[in-house]
């Protein structure tokens, strides 16, 4: 499982000219599911996004989680961010997982994050054709992947 974060002073989404999901201050997180991800995954990932301390605090630094800011989440799924590049110019998503898969993946990951923050998780539409608007707060980006956790 592999996500983006991206310290956003807000973010949308829309689907045909319609806003799917809308935050202001927070995580646009844009999320890819590959065929080998597990529960333990998932669940490491989603701990992770929600204390993942980059909001300022008072002095200016990085020391805050989400929490401690009431931030939101706008959570996207794609599949993208599992493009081989390694042979050609045509990506390749061989790893990126179908969506028998990534669906209920999907959809638990908005059930653990809204669990554990409390709050109502913004989406996208699964497999839709997205546009995504968002003020990258700082820039902030942060790259994850659950292969590189450690196992403590």
């Amino acid at each position: 499982m592999r996500a983006v974060l991206q310290r956003v002073s807000e973010a949308r989404c829309t689907v045909d000219d319609k806003i799917t999901g809308e935050i202001r201050t927070g995580f646009l997180v844009l999320l890819g599911i590959e065929n080998e991800d597990v529960d333990d995954d998932l669940n490491w990932l989603a701990n992770k996004i929600v204390s993942m301390r980059v909001f300022s605090d008072e002095n200016g630094l990085m020391n805050k989680a989400l929490a401690d800011i009431d931030g939101d989440i706008l959570l996207i799924s794609q599949f993208t961010l599992f493009a081989q590049t390694k042979k050609g110019n045509r990506p390749s998503f061989i790893k990126a997982a179908r969506p028998d898969k990534a669906i209920p993946m999907y959809e638990q990951m908005i059930k653990t994050l809204e669990n554990l923050t409390g709050k109502k998780v913004a989406t996208g539409i699964f497999g839709a054709d997205m546009k995504i608007s968002l003020v990258n707060d700082g820039p902030v980006t942060i790259m994850m992947n659950t292969k590189d956790k450690e196992n403590h």
